[in-house]
């Protein structure tokens, strides 16, 4: 048989838990309601900033860059020559003629050649008017051409080696009285440009004079001689 104290603690347990879920289910829907606030709140506050921002687009920001677009097209336009396109023209039917001489007089037109009269219009620089210099007629590029390679049997023939930087050897015959121009003309046509490279002595290692009136006999090559190609330095 179930006693009376068993019964009233079983009551108390039902009781307090029927109080909890009660409880329990309060504070959710209050939960709910609260984050049903905040994004009402939160929309309210964004739907604001958007109405400043284009407000702002439009008031500030639009007109200043249409400000300075207007600056630079009219900067573009001076340093052009074009200046005439930033005047607001004329309307359909107005006699620009008739204007410009009821200010100007008529005197003003009479003196003033067709160019001028442009030049006044439009108000173009003078330097937009004037002809074009005339062009320098194109610089002939110079032919290397080397004399007749001598045989040897002939008196004052001296054979020139040239040793490249890419470890190769040229040999060529050449007169004592040929210019030491010919070895620059020589080392040009086997593709060592003189502006970068020199010839200099195998020993003592010293850049060749080199001259249109010096002699191969005049630089001490009397005999078969090697040549070095060495490239320029650049600080000199």
């Amino acid at each position: 048989m179930v006693s009376f104290k068993t019964v009233w603690q079983f009551g108390i347990l039902s009781l307090s838990f029927f109080c909890f879920a009660s409880w329990k289910s309060s504070n959710v829907a209050l939960e709910d309601e609260v984050e049903q606030k905040r994004k009402l709140v939160r929309r309210e506050q964004q739907d604001k900033y958007s109405q400043k921002a284009s407000t702002y687009q439009e008031n500030i920001l639009k007109p200043r860059q249409e400000a300075n677009f207007r600056k630079k097209e009219e900067h573009f336009y001076r340093m052009t020559g074009e200046a005439w396109k930033l005047s607001e023209g004329y309307a359909l039917g107005v006699d620009q003629d008739s204007e410009e001489g009821a200010v100007l007089g008529e005197e003003d037109f009479t003196s003033e050649s067709p160019n001028q009269e442009a030049v006044r219009r439009r108000k173009l620089p003078e330097s937009a008017t004037r002809p074009p210099p005339p062009l320098e007629p194109p610089r002939q590029k110079r032919i290397v051409v080397l004399p007749e390679e001598p045989s040897n049997d002939v008196d004052g023939v001296v054979t020139i080696a040239l040793r490249c930087p890419s470890g190769r050897i040229f040999k060529r015959r050449f007169l004592k009285s040929h210019s030491t121009q010919v070895l620059l003309d020589w080392m040009l046509k086997i593709g060592y440009h003189p502006a970068i490279y020199t010839l200099c002595t195998t020993y003592p290692r010293r850049p060749l004079e080199i001259g249109k009136e010096t002699s191969l006999e005049d630089t001490g090559i009397t005999s078969d001689t090697v040549l070095n190609v060495d490239e320029k330095d650049p600080s000199t």
